[in-house]
């Protein structure tokens, strides 16, 4: 299997997460494409093999190193696999350690996202942007108002990791609306 010369000399050969094989393989870190070198990571077998391995945590205690790279794509590599890992108490204090800017995290995390499906009491699936109805009076906490059945919510937005609950602005207010309350207009 050949290698990007340029990736390869990027860390003089070396693998970026190890530090201790030589680099034989581009790794392309998920969901990039393979376009750009800045989308990979040059690994060594071991590193390669051991990425999917539940018990290779030792292995991994060489990124107490890589999760310093400049590369944003090491980092975000690093990054996965620690949060893989992050019940033990080593690689949890590693991932307190850094101060990654939101979009390597993100890109690290996205190997974790469950494609969340919001659901209006219908059983309809709800997008960003939707307009939906109020099929019952709410309280809405925090303010002293009632949104009343029938209220229109107009470009509405799925809560990211709940997907039971929509973002939408009531009286000029955003509040949090449980999707079995809603129905889409």
């Amino acid at each position: 299997m050949s290698i990007n010369q340029k990736l390869k000399d990027r860390n003089q050969g070396q693998c970026e997460l190890c530090n201790a094989e030589e680099a034989t393989i581009e790794y392309t870190v998920s969901p990039k494409n393979d376009d750009v070198i800045e989308n990979q990571v040059a690994l060594c077998n071991t590193c390669f093999t051991s990425i999917d391995n539940k018990d290779a945590s030792f292995h991994w205690r060489c990124l107490e190193g890589s999760i310093w790279n400049p590369e944003a794509s090491v980092q975000a590599l690093s990054y996965r696999i620690l949060h893989s890992l992050k019940e033990e108490a080593w690689a949890s204090d590693l991932i307190s350690s850094v101060d990654y800017d939101e979009n390597t995290i993100q890109w690290a995390l996205s190997a974790f996202e469950k494609a969340d499906v919001h659901k209006d009491a219908f059983g309809n699936i709800l997008e960003n942007g939707d307009t939906v109805v109020l099929t019952q009076a709410l309280n809405v906490k925090g303010t002293n108002f009632t949104a009343s059945k029938g209220t229109v919510v107009k470009k509405i937005k799925l809560v990211f990791d709940n997907a039971e609950q929509i973002e939408g602005k009531i009286n000029e207010q955003t509040i949090v609306i449980l999707a079995k309350f809603v129905k889409k207009g």
